[in-house]
């Protein structure tokens, strides 16, 4: 049995998805590598198939297929991971020196790749905050120990926020542990939108998730990078 699930989300990453799994080949000794695709229209069970142990078919979702893929593991530790995140050099190593502390979960810190100026200071205060709150987000690529995950059941199936919500339930067994290395996350959402938009959108529907607007409203406004529907 491996020691270690690596669980990834996709849907439509045809594009990007060979120059992404191609890196963790060499951790396979030690993990699996599982993809829980949302029903992609491209090429991307094909061309990911090979280089995972497992391509399974899920609902639409990042926490609906995450969860499926955590179903399907075999390892005690699971590592999920964004298809546009990058993980360090000697991660599982340091995942392990916190699982030897008597770590249940945590993340690393990150790094948004991208060439506007602002997205290391942005990628900074993330991190701070992450420390702070005790809050992790999806591209910190999030570990969790199998026992802690079914004692919080899983991430909840919300549409958006799952990172957020999951952070809150693990917090009551356990402190994460927060590795100062950092995976490499895409910042084309950030350049998409624009960066200063993005801060702003992305704190207005933390506010909003916070105060019980619905997630489903705020996925939707995520997704289109609005602040409001007309």
């Amino acid at each position: 049995m491996k020691k270690y699930s690596i669980i990834i989300p996709t849907l439509n990453e045809a594009e990007t998805i060979h120059s992404f799994l191609m890196p963790l080949q060499v951790l396979r000794e030690q993990c699996e590598i599982i993809i829980a695709d949302a029903g992609s229209t491209d090429e991307t069970k094909n061309i990911s198939s090979p280089l995972a142990d497992q391509f399974i078919i899920a609902p639409k979702g990042r926490a609906t297929q995450m969860n499926a893929g955590a179903e399907m593991a075999s390892a005690n530790m699971y590592i999920f991971l964004h298809a546009d995140t990058y993980l360090p050099e000697q991660a599982l190593a340091l995942i392990q020196q916190g699982l030897d502390k008597g770590a249940l979960w945590g993340r690393f810190d990150m790094q948004l790749m991208g060439q506007h100026r602002m997205l290391k200071t942005v990628s900074q205060m993330m991190n701070w905050r992450s420390r702070l709150s005790g809050i992790a987000t999806g591209d910190q690529a999030i570990f969790i120990a199998r026992q802690a995950f079914e004692r919080v059941g899983g991430f909840p199936e919300i549409a958006l926020m799952e990172d957020i919500a999951i952070s809150e339930r693990l917090k009551k067994l356990a402190h994460p542990y927060c590795i100062k290395a950092k995976v490499k996350s895409s910042a084309r959402r950030w350049e998409s939108f624009g960066v200063w938009r993005t801060i702003a959108l992305m704190w207005s529907i933390r506010l909003r998730y916070f105060i019980g607007q619905s997630p489903g409203d705020l996925a939707e406004l995520y997704r289109q990078g609005i602040f409001w529907r007309r």
